[in-house]
């Protein structure tokens, strides 16, 4: 099996410095957090793990699926609307957020938590603003579609079935 180095890339540019690097320094330019708690500790490495599971998840769709990457380097040329899209438009946000939020608890770090905030908010105004209207011009009328059945942020209770709606 061969490896595709488009995810890699991806992986390095974006989730790693997102996830990773940004919060290793500001954990190292701030001096740290506050002190060990186990109950911190186990609720910041739960919400650590499971927004990394879902971005993996996520990211996983678009390259099997989209034959891309999340990366603007190497878009998906096919439109996903499987797994968790089918029940959110971004759920690889969600679960950024959420290894950025577990995070913050994990160190008890108000630093982070500020970092969280900031990528929380530069993804509220770049999502509807900018990627939308670009993911609309490429996909056009099923990604249209797409925008008036599933929600943005917050999760359908059932998944959204293109198949099913049209009928």
């Amino acid at each position: 099996m061969k490896i595709s180095k488009s995810p890699i890339a991806a992986f390095f540019i974006f989730p790693f410095n997102v996830m990773g690097t940004i919060p290793a320094l500001i954990l190292w330019l701030s001096g740290g957090g506050l002190l060990f708690s186990a109950t911190r500790s186990i609720m910041g490495g739960v919400a650590v793990a499971l927004g990394l599971t879902i971005a993996y998840h996520t990211v996983s769709l678009f390259t099997e699926y989209g034959e891309g990457t999340p990366a603007p380097f190497d878009p998906p040329k096919k439109f996903v609307a499987r797994g968790l899209y089918r029940r959110v438009r971004n759920p690889m946000t969600i679960g950024v957020m959420l290894v950025l939020t577990g995070e913050a608890v994990f160190f008890g770090s108000y630093p982070l938590l500020g970092w969280g905030l900031f990528f929380m908010t530069a993804s509220l105004i770049y999502i509807p603003y900018f990627e939308e209207p670009e993911l609309s011009r490429r996909f056009g009328g099923a990604y249209l579609e797409y925008l008036r059945n599933v929600p943005r942020r917050l999760p359908r209770f059932m998944p959204w079935d293109a198949k099913q709606d049209r009928r």
